[in-house]
């Protein structure tokens, strides 16, 4: 059940309905940085990138009237989880968030972003209470969730260390026991688990796809080194054709499901190796007296 778990979501694109359907967090890029869970639901190893980048700063007032700096984040673990009341899955995630709050208190801070429309602020703060939520719930704006990058499904949490930076991002319903494990670590605590770390190349911010020298289901392996620096940096440059928006690669990085990224980058691929199979020079003649 927990390898199940860690792959529920709701697609934020979907109308906001009853009639939404849940959504495969299916980004190779999330496999890859993803936590190693035993079929017994034991977590093996929790996975940190090694090249953590400052969470996006933002001084906004919760429901409650607090004010939310993440200027006072210093010190302590935090997790920015973005949600909806709308959202089965982040519903059914609240439960542990709460726990997690009560259990280590002062040395981590949750805060919940709520993808609601705006207008239903009161609803949202209603259902907190009803809920019995502890840490501070916001609004999300446009440019908070451009901030952290696009919020393409929910729930989707930001894992940030006591240094400011983020270190994991999950999309999807996730194991309980895989955040207190990564809350557990970060506080340097003792955790039943193999630490590892990984370098973030879309995985948490997608303009770190730039980075990454392998995309999820595009082949290079004939092209020359120089051929795929080329490669790479079209499907870096040239946006995707399905409406996302993104890069070719972030669109790769972020669903690997999507054929549309899949056909251009396998186009790309091929364009690349032909002009230069063309203008390769052809072999010295061997002159005959």
């Amino acid at each position: 059940m927990a390898a199940s778990l860690a792959v529920l979501g709701y697609d934020v694109a979907t109308v906001r309905s009853s009639r939404a359907v849940p959504t495969k967090a299916s980004s190779s890029a999330s496999a890859a940085a993803a936590s190693s869970i035993s079929d017994s639901g034991e977590i093996k190893s929790i996975r940190f990138v090694s090249n953590p980048q400052p969470a996006p700063p933002f001084l906004v007032n919760a429901l409650n009237g607090e004010i939310i700096s993440t200027a006072e984040w210093h010190g302590k673990v935090v997790l920015v989880n973005f949600w909806a009341t709308w959202c089965p899955p982040c519903r059914e995630e609240i439960p542990a968030l709460i726990h997690l709050q009560d259990q280590y208190k002062d040395r981590l801070q949750s805060i919940g972003i709520s993808m609601d429309d705006e207008d239903d602020a009161d609803n949202v703060a209603k259902f907190a209470k009803q809920a019995g939520i502890n840490y501070p719930i916001v609004m999300a704006s446009h440019e908070m969730i451009a901030e952290y990058g696009g919020v393409p499904a929910l729930p989707t949490s930001f894992v940030v260390n006591r240094d400011g930076g983020v270190v994991q991002k999950h999309v999807g319903l996730h194991d309980p026991a895989e955040y207190e494990a990564e809350v557990r670590a970060l506080l340097a605590l003792p955790v039943n688990a193999k630490v590892e770390t990984f370098e973030d190349t879309g995985q948490i911010f997608l303009k770190n796809a730039a980075l990454a020298t392998d995309l999820p289901d595009v082949d290079m392996k004939k092209l020359t080194p120089q051929q795929k620096q080329i490669a790479l940096k079209r499907m870096n440059s040239e946006t995707c054709t399905c409406g996302c928006g993104l890069t070719m690669a972030q669109c790769r990085i972020n669903d690997s499901t999507c054929d549309i990224s899949k056909h251009l980058a396998a186009q790309v691929v091929k364009e690349v190796a032909s002009v230069k199979a063309a203008s390769a020079p052809s072999p010295p003649q061997t002159a005959i007296n």
